[in-house]
């Protein structure tokens, strides 16, 4: 039933650990587990049923759902069908969700009642929505047909379907937001995805006794790549949609994980509770999407030196670029590590030439994880997908390359360090500051919980620069005072650096994929400042509206 075969597609995968593991628990939520083989008859099951509804190959489907067994069956459903799974973040409000299902031009929706009557009245495109959890009195006027998920369990599993689909078609799209506009969606194909999962899952070294918790969503590439290398390896997966960072805690030492996966600001929340022995299973943890703070590094590495820490970085159009080995952790705390197994990462001048060790320029990601571009968007595509400029002469076809925006150093073995996305760098007084290097030594003052570095215009300096920042608790509840943090900078820093404000917030918003939102803190404070009135062509604001 279970045919073993070359993994190659999304739809190949689930085949190919049903047929390995058919009984073994794949993915755990709450108190509800699905075996591999059940994940995949089920996933069969909607494949027909999106098939008979009219789905064909390359159409796209998408998911707005939150955690749960049922987002992990759509994503193969979908790809056994030829289909293109479009997951829409679980925190995502009506407008955001309705332009990526408008943008995207999707067929079907999957969603829940609670979030389809958020959506009801933009949905006529649709050729159907699949509602789970719909109840008996449905009184919600929709328009376009509604189909519950029991009536798609209900079909047939008993043939597989032919797709057609082979590596090189999109397997998803991935809707990220920028620092403005709507979110745009990042192609991925079937390879990009395999591939991505191939790599991480073996310098990982994931295997079946594994069990991974999944707290990031699918629609982010770091949360996607776990669920695939789960799958891949044929570990167990539990799903969790947590509220406070002690729910993570209870959740590892009630699952017994051994894998846990988060961005530096979850990992920041962490460190700032007791932990007892509830983290002690855990044999690995991965940070990428945002640089730990070094002190927060060595504090991981003190709660719990028996598990490995990686460190990473990754941007949805590439999946995954660099990883820190653990036994280097200890000497280079900050650094993002090197290339992937089997891509190259370039470090490129304003003139497309390799910067030399110490210098400082942008990461070029080049391999088979370079995504397809973005979706309906050629001029965007055109900015951030290019030709390799470092390619052998004379070569018929062009390789493409990914520009990542982000400014990284590397030293002179080869690791590198991340300094700030290109639209966050600093310029003041003839400085390029990097936000990121401002953060990490708030960070190291021990006085903040949070920290955000902005460039705020200034007539005469061009930009000076503001610091947002949450103060962590002092001893015996003592509170910290802005003149403490400011003496803390100018010992510190050297003059250009040292924040010219600070403001002092009760929390620092957090984006969809669990970072802090530049994009709001920058808004808000540009709005206090009434910043945004300034004339677009003054040259104290450029680049600076939303």
């Amino acid at each position: 039933m279970y045919p073993e075969k070359i993994i190659r597609t999304v739809g190949d995968l689930i085949i190919h650990a049903a047929g390995k593991s058919p009984d073994k628990p794949a993915v755990l939520y709450k108190n509800d587990a699905l075996t591999y083989a059940q994940v995949y008859e089920q996933s069969l099951r909607l494949a027909r049923r999106l098939i008979r509804l009219g789905v064909g190959k390359g159409d796209r489907v998408c998911f707005y759902l939150e955690k749960r067994l049922e987002k992990v069956v759509s994503i193969f459903g979908i790809s056994i069908a030829g289909g293109i799974f479009v997951p829409i973040n679980r925190l995502a409000w009506a407008g955001q969700a309705l332009h990526i299902i408008k943008n995207s031009e999707a067929t079907v929706l999957i969603t829940t009642f609670s979030r389809l009557a958020s959506l009801k009245e933009s949905l006529s495109g649709l050729l159907v929505v699949i509602v789970i959890d719909r109840p008996d009195d449905d009184t919600l006027a929709i328009s376009c047909p509604v189909m519950s998920w029991e009536e798609v369990m209900d079909g047939n599993a008993c043939a597989q379907p032919s797709s057609g689909v082979i590596a090189n078609d999109v397997a998803a799209i991935l809707y990220t937001s920028g620092s403005t506009g709507l979110p745009k969606g990042v192609v991925l194909n079937h390879l990009n995805i395999i591939a991505g999962a191939y790599a991480v899952s073996e310098y990982l070294k994931i295997s079946t006794e594994d069990r991974i918790l999944s707290i990031l969503g699918f629609g982010f590439d770091y949360g996607l790549n776990q669920l695939i290398s789960s799958f891949l390896q044929g570990a167990q997966l539990v799903l969790y949609d947590y509220l406070f960072p002690k729910d993570i805690l209870t959740t590892v030492e009630k699952y017994n994980i051994t894998g846990l996966a988060a961005v530096a600001t979850t990992w920041i929340q962490l460190l700032q509770i007791p932990w007892g022995n509830a983290m002690n299973s855990l044999r690995y943890l991965t940070n990428s999407g945002a640089s730990i703070p070094v002190p927060c590094v060595k504090e991981l590495r003190t709660r719990i030196p028996a598990a490995e820490l990686y460190l990473m970085y990754g941007l949805t159009e590439a999946f995954r670029s660099t990883y820190l080995p653990p036994e280097m952790v200890d000497q280079r705390p900050s650094s993002i590590g090197k290339a992937i197994p089997g891509e190259q990462i370039l470090v490129l001048d304003e003139n497309n030439q390799p910067v030399k060790p110490g210098e400082t320029g942008e990461l070029v990601h080049r391999g088979v994880l370079v995504a397809q571009g973005y979706w309906g968007e050629p001029e965007l595509t055109a900015e951030r997908f290019r030709k390799n400029p470092l390619q052998l002469e004379g070569m018929p076809i062009r390789e493409t390359v990914v520009y990542s925006g982000d400014y990284v150093r590397m030293d002179g073995d080869g690791y590198l360090y991340f300094e700030g996305r290109r639209d966050e760098m600093i310029k003041s007084a003839g400085n390029r500051i990097s936000p990121t290097e401002i953060e990490e030594i708030l960070y190291n003052s021990h006085l903040v919980s949070a920290a955000v570095a902005l460039g705020i215009p200034h007539e005469i300096y061009g930009q000076v620069i503001l610091a947002v920042v949450s103060f962590s608790h002092g001893e015996n509840g003592k509170s910290h005072t802005k003149d403490e943090l400011l003496a803390y900078c100018q010992q510190n820093m050297p003059p250009p650096m040292v924040p010219r404000e600070i403001e002092i917030w009760d929390k620092l918003p957090i984006n969809s994929n669990g970072k802090h939102d530049r994009a709001k803190i920058k808004k808000e404070i540009y709005e206090k400042k009434g910043l945004f009135s300034r004339a677009p062509d003054s040259p104290h604001c450029q680049g600076l509206h939303p």
